[in-house]
């Protein structure tokens, strides 16, 4: 039996393969929408994939089950309350799926969503009494647990769920034997929890000595525990979580439609008309020269969750990307259900060579030069777009905190006739925050480079809000 986890950095996301070299078959659970390293590592060992498993709809992700039936005939399975447009096998308590020396034994695990589901692997070769490992989805993660908020837009409360949630743990997953490999959904990074550990696999040992919502507690504690600051989630979770639901178009299908070249002129009247453009170039290339009205998410950093998070799901969106990344970045929007790419801008920037009053620059600015500004009688506004927490942990004096994923909302409360430098914890989210400030007719902005780390690290003073 083999077992592999395959973690997404950009979305904290894990996905598995298990597969049975004897028999030949092979099963996925949780996968991205990309399959094609499900694929080609099944090829590498002989397998066929036959069957793909979702714990619970994600909402973070679109996942590629519906790619798997297409491209390789996988038979979908979800938990017994799970409902969806396509057909799938409904998997309730104590059923087993079991090829060659692989076992798969399933758990109801609702709390997280109602139709959760965690699975016990077993390695038939090694112990037939005891699970190798249990794929917990997102009820179990290391070092937390699934948040049960998520589903209280469609008619479930987070009390309800979290009552679920307590039970599901304790009854369930707590009960494993110690040494039992826990392998989640998600790690370090991702919304779906508050605490995720950068670990990517622990024990249910491990978990149940060192996991804060694990220890010893009433069931009215943990409710109150897990449902209060949790992250503010992305509007697209919701989208996401109803579109795993749907029969929908796979990613090829997508891409296919998407991946056309077009002119400068085409996207300056899309843009009119209300097109976005999602510039994914590195930052301090964006700043350097832009397309003037395009939002800088660079590739190298949480691009499909900050697009989730800042693109409107109604609206067309053109991309503009450094030369042949522009493939990367229409699949990562796929990653979350973001299928409604018009194109890419033929030519990236250099089709505005001969188009300098189209091109757009954000100056940026050193800490040790922002620490003279702030000295001066006129001193700028520092705009941290970090969140609250980080903000009250520590900051840079008199800076106003308006976290960049509520950034639009509450521009209202930005000012547009005083000099501004944007920051952040590494100037990733400043440099969006800078560029869709500009785009609201802010434009005396300045991007801190390096963003609070640099200025920590110059050795500058800082203010702390929690004590």
């Amino acid at each position: 039996m083999m077992l592999k986890q395959y973690y997404l950095g950009c979305l904290a996301h894990a996905s598995y393969l298990i597969g049975d070299e004897e028999t030949g078959t092979a099963i996925v659970v949780d996968p991205q929408r990309d399959i094609d390293q499900y694929i080609a590592d099944a090829d590498l060992h002989g397998l066929q994939i036959g069957h793909v498993i979702l714990t619970h709809f994600h909402a973070d992700f679109l996942a590629g089950h519906l790619e798997l039936r297409d491209r390789v005939g996988a038979h979908i399975y979800l938990g017994a309350q799970a409902e969806a447009e396509y057909a799938f096998t409904p998997v309730k308590n104590d059923d087993v799926l079991e090829f060659g020396r692989a076992r798969l034994h399933c758990l109801e695990t609702p709390g997280h969503t109602p139709e959760a589901i965690s699975i016990l692997v077993y390695d038939l070769a090694q112990d037939d009494r005891n699970p190798h490992a249990v794929l917990t989805g997102d009820t179990l993660f290391i070092g937390d647990v699934g948040r049960p908020d998520l589903m209280a837009s469609v008619g479930m409360t987070a009390e309800e769920l979290a009552s679920s949630l307590y039970d599901s743990l304790h009854q369930k997953l707590l009960p494993l034997p110690d040494e039992t490999l826990v392998y989640p959904a998600h790690g370090a990074g991702s919304m779906c929890g508050k605490n995720l550990s950068t670990d990517t696999v622990s024990t249910i040992g491990a978990q149940r000595q060192y996991n804060y919502a694990l220890q010893p507690m009433s069931k009215d504690a943990f409710t109150q525990l897990v449902t209060t600051d949790q992250p503010e989630a992305p509007a697209y979770f919701a989208y996401d979580a109803i579109l795993s639901r749907k029969e929908r178009r796979t990613l090829d299908e997508v891409l296919e439609q998407e991946l056309k070249p077009l002119a400068l002129e085409t996207v300056l009247s899309m843009m009119k008309a209300g097109t976005q453009v999602v510039d994914g170039r590195d930052v301090a290339d964006f700043a350097g020269a832009h397309l003037k009205g395009s939002l800088n998410i660079s590739l190298n950093g949480a691009y499909a969750t900050w697009c989730g998070y800042l693109l409107d799901r109604e609206r067309p969106i053109i991309i503009l990307a450094a030369p042949g990344q522009e493939v990367e970045a229409a699949m990562r929007l796929g990653r979350i259900g973001f299928d409604h790419v018009a194109g890419y801008l033929d030519g990236g920037m250099q089709a505005l060579e001969r188009y300098p009053e189209l091109v757009g620059r954000t100056e940026r600015i050193t800490a040790p030069t922002l620490a003279e500004h702030i000295l001066e009688p006129e001193s700028p506004l520092v705009l941290d777009v970090r969140t609250e927490r980080e903000w009250q942990d520590n900051h840079i004096a008199d800076s106003l905190n308006i976290p960049l994923q509520q950034l639009r909302e509450r521009l209202g409360e930005v000012p547009s006739d005083r000099p501004m430098i944007i920051q952040c914890g590494s100037g990733y989210r400043s440099a969006i925050a800078a560029s869709l400030l500009k785009q609201h007719g802010i434009l005396q902005v300045a991007d801190l480079v390096g963003g609070f780390t640099a200025w920590e690290a110059s050795g500058l003073e800082t203010f702390s809000s929690t004590n």
